[in-house]
């Protein structure tokens, strides 16, 4: 099986705590299904019984809870328990590979991924597990199958031991006990003791026969007396008995009526009116001699009405798309003489009018001789396979909640559409809709809330638009609609807001109004691109600009944004590459005492170097480390850089304090006092020379927790600067209760305080700020003479700036220690 051959609706996760390897996999997987990717194991188990992957990817050394123990934890949960386990490992001991398998892997993944080689194993994970459904479902139609026929069927070992029987419901010999018997139960506990008794003796008097056939009358109290046939098939393989095959077919209702019927006719109305199908039987003309209860009810015709009337007066058949009368097939096997199908698409109208689809063959029935003397048709009604057909097709080309097409319906639709705009010349448009915030909706309402919303808003949706448009529902929040027929831009801008307005507009559940916004991002076909894939990007492109500026909005797709895009994504890998193998750049920018200009410490400054040698802006990798979650792990490895450059300088006879900033994420992290304490416990670096800066607005989210943080931090003697003061909101009480022992004025009122009246007295209350609550006060950004002179007058003790130094090597802020003067901390 290709990779073509898999199912869209594959789910696979993969679960590593390192995000580099997850995007390996997430690559080297694309196109074979669903991927699910986590770096956390603790949400990997939720994550699976929604998904129910058909393969799981785990990673075995992971902080909060090893590969093995998800391992474990996954396959004894019934939701999850069919998912086939392979790790990633960079062992190689046999003692791990037993140990793996022992928990109940399957394949292993070796560190470093060679991409192709996982997809072909997680390929191969996929088949098996789609063949192995497959068979559970055959095994499933065998089952149903067997529990439907009239026949007792059972296989035993040589020892008369039950492998297998159809009597389900332990009635078949009307016995009456409700005992569980063991699965491989003697005959003579599951069948009758008189007919197990002669099953074996039949069996011991006759070893020269490999199949027996008797008749046995069964007495029970509960069913009566029944007559059954008996068969008894001796299984042999090479020479040697490996079991017995016995069959049971219920004979009473036959024995019954051959009392009352005559010779050969008679058995064999007995036996076409037993059977499921419908039959008619006529003669050479075409005129009905027979027909079976089942035939009866599907004409509406009585045998006894029916007798000696021409087929096609009786059997009235059409094509069930066009009506028109269809050739009776029975007319056809008497002509040609030959069986003969029934025409496709047939449709059997009764006498009262009821309505089937039937299908079936005819065939001429011979004499002795060979001479034609009638024809038979078989016929059963297929209404309800059809309806069920019908049904499933739908079910697999709709979402289930709101009934929209989903992606698989979808991609057809757009692959149509695109093909007609190309023909006629002309556009269409392309909505991606997207509910702002709907996992909160979800979190605090719950999801019968969010549940109610989404169908609403696809009604509403579906309302708004024309009627060869189509809105389709791509998966939990989202939406997307194909507008065809486009002939400018404003209609489709027009259209887009009508719809926000129309979302906007509030729903109601038992009285309580709810309101939703969403984001909507628009491509246009053949504008913005030429491929549905391409075109489903870029409206998702559109739409998370919209989302990035303020949500609420539409957004067309343009190639800024795909350049913006390209390079946002070229600057992740950069980042991901440099945080996985600790390739940061930390430059220093030294601090000074505006006074006399002694230094008195240095900033650290975070750098990223693209594989070009150019240095990327802290404006653009920042902003991603934190959305991507790098920010933590990025400002553990600057402190760790930092503290250990303040060590070797501490050695060297040059103690000097590091400032290094926080990030707001980073800080929140419950156990960050604690990372704090490890870096200096690992660089041997002393507390007191390390300083943390933490911007103001993070210290404002909450008061008791951020408070507890940093008297943890206080404790272990490192200091505490708020950075960028006087850009977010902090009031004084929270300033007097928080253990800070320095401010830092942001750089825009320093550049603005020569020109700008109202800077100059914010600074000037800042300086007077700090004094009154016994803190340093660091100025940042001074570039000018004229700045530190105004700072210096304003009594400012420390300032840091371009007009002292940019930001510099850890040689040369060497250099700069040893020739300048500075206070020794």
């Amino acid at each position: 099986m290709s990779s073509s051959n898999v199912p869209f609706d594959v789910s696979i996760l993969i679960v590593d705590d390192e995000q580099t390897n997850l995007i390996i996999m997430e690559e080297a997987l694309r196109g074979l299904g669903r991927i699910i990717s986590t770096t956390d194991p603790l949400q990997a188990v939720d994550l699976a019984a929604v998904h129910q992957p058909k393969v799981t990817i785990l990673d075995i050394e992971m902080p909060t809870l090893n590969g093995l123990s998800l391992c474990k934890q996954l396959l004894e949960n019934p939701d999850t328990a069919n998912t086939a386990v392979i790790f990633i490992t960079s062992h190689n001991e046999t003692d791990m590979e037993y140990q793996s398998f022992e928990y109940g892997a399957v394949d292993f993944i070796a560190k470093p991924i060679d991409m192709r080689l996982c997809r072909l194993r997680v390929l191969n994970q996929l088949q098996l597990r789609i063949q192995s459904d497959a068979l559970s479902v055959a095994k499933g139609d065998l089952q149903d199958l067997l529990s439907q026929l009239p026949i007792f069927v059972s296989y035993w070992s040589p020892q008369w031991e039950r492998r297998f029987c159809n009597d389900y419901s332990k009635n078949w010999f009307g016995l009456s006990t409700d005992k569980e018997l063991d699965r491989e139960a003697s005959i003579d506990m599951v069948l009758p003791e008189e007919l197990a008794l002669r099953i074996r003796k039949e069996v011991c008097c006759q070893q020269d026969q490999n199949n027996l056939v008797f008749r046995y009358e069964l007495n029970t109290y509960v069913a009566g007396s029944k007559h059954l046939d008996i068969h008894v098939k001796r299984r042999i393989t090479d020479g040697k008995l490996i079991g017995y095959i016995v069959t049971a077919v219920d004979m009473t209702n036959i024995v019954n009526t051959q009392l009352a019927l005559t010779e050969e006719k008679e058995w064999l109305n007995v036996t076409l009116n037993s059977i499921g199908d419908a039959v008619i039987a006529t003669d050479v003309n075409a005129h009905i001699t027979f027909m079976n209860p089942i035939a009866e009810s599907m004409t509406g015709w009585r045998q006894t009405q029916a007798k000696g009337k021409h087929i096609e007066e009786v059997m009235l058949l059409c094509d069930a798309t066009t009506e028109q009368k269809s050739f009776n097939p029975i007319l056809l096997a008497l002509k040609e003489q030959r069986t003969v199908a029934m025409a496709l698409n047939c449709q059997l109208t009764s006498r009262d009018n009821k309505v089937y689809r039937v299908e079936d063959s005819a065939a001429p029935i011979r004499n002795n001789q060979g001479n034609i003397i009638g024809a038979i048709i078989v016929f059963h009604d297929v209404s309800e396979a059809i309806a069920m057909s019908v049904k499933m097709s739908h079910l697999a080309n709709h979402d289930q909640l709101t009934d929209l097409p989903n992606r698989v319906l979808l991609h057809d639709r757009l692959h149509n559409a695109m093909r007609i705009a190309q023909i006629q010349k002309r556009r269409l448009a392309m909505l991606l809709i997207d509910i702002d915030n709907f996992k909160y909706i979800n979190d605090t309402q719950g999801h019968h809330v969010g549940d109610f919303l989404i169908k609403k808003l696809a009604t509403r949706l579906a309302e708004h638009c024309l009627p060869d448009f189509t809105i389709a529902r791509a998966g939990g929040d989202e939406f997307i609609i194909i507008a065809t027929n486009v002939s400018n831009l404003g209609t489709i801008d027009s259209f887009a807001t009508d719809l926000q307005l129309a979302i906007n507009h509030p729903f109601y559940i038992n009285g309580t109004a709810h309101r939703i916004t969403a984001s909507i991002g628009i491509s246009i076909y053949p504008d913005d691109a030429d491929s549905e894939e391409k075109l489903l990007r870029y409206a998702d492109t559109a739409m998370y600009r919209a989302k990035k500026q303020g949500k609420q909005q539409h957004c067309f797709f343009s190639q800024d944004l795909e350049s913006e895009l390209l390079h946002r994504h070229h600057v992740e890998i950069q980042l991901r590459q440099a945080v996985e193998h600790n390739a940061l750049e930390v430059l220093f920018q030294p601090q000074y005492n505006l006074q006399d200009h002694a230094i008195v410490g240095c900033e650290a400054l975070v750098r990223l170097r693209d594989t070009s040698g150019s240095l990327i802006s802290p404006l653009d990798f920042i902003p991603i480390a934190e959305e991507t979650g790098l920010i933590n792990l990025l400002g553990l490895q600057v402190m760790t850089k930092s503290c250990r450059i303040a060590k070797q300088m501490l050695d060297d006879g040059m103690p000097t304090r590091f400032s290094v900033n926080v990030a707001a994420k980073q800080f929140a992290n419950p156990d960050f006092a604690n990372e704090v304490s490890a870096v200096l416990q690992e660089t041997l670096l002393p507390s007191h020379l390390l300083e943390l800066e933490v911007t103001e607005s993070a210290l404002m989210n909450d008061f008791e927790t951020t408070r507890n943080i940093l008297l943890s931090i206080k404790a272990l003697g490192v200091s505490i600067s708020i950075d960028d003061f006087g850009t977010g909101y902090s009031s004084l009480s929270y300033l007097k209760a928080f253990p800070i022992d320095e401010l830092k004025i942001d750089r825009a009122f320093v550049s603005d305080m020569t020109k700008d009246e109202q800077s100059f007295n914010i600074v000037k209350t800042v300086v007077h700020l700090a004094k009154s609550l016994g803190l340093t006060l660091v100025a940042e950004g001074i570039e000018t003479a004229q700045e530190e002179k105004l700072l210096r007058e304003l009594e400012c003790e420390l300032g840091q700036g371009f007009l002292f130094s940019r930001p510099v090597t850890y040689d040369t802020l060497y250099t700069l220690l040893e020739k300048a003067n500075y206070v020794k901390v």
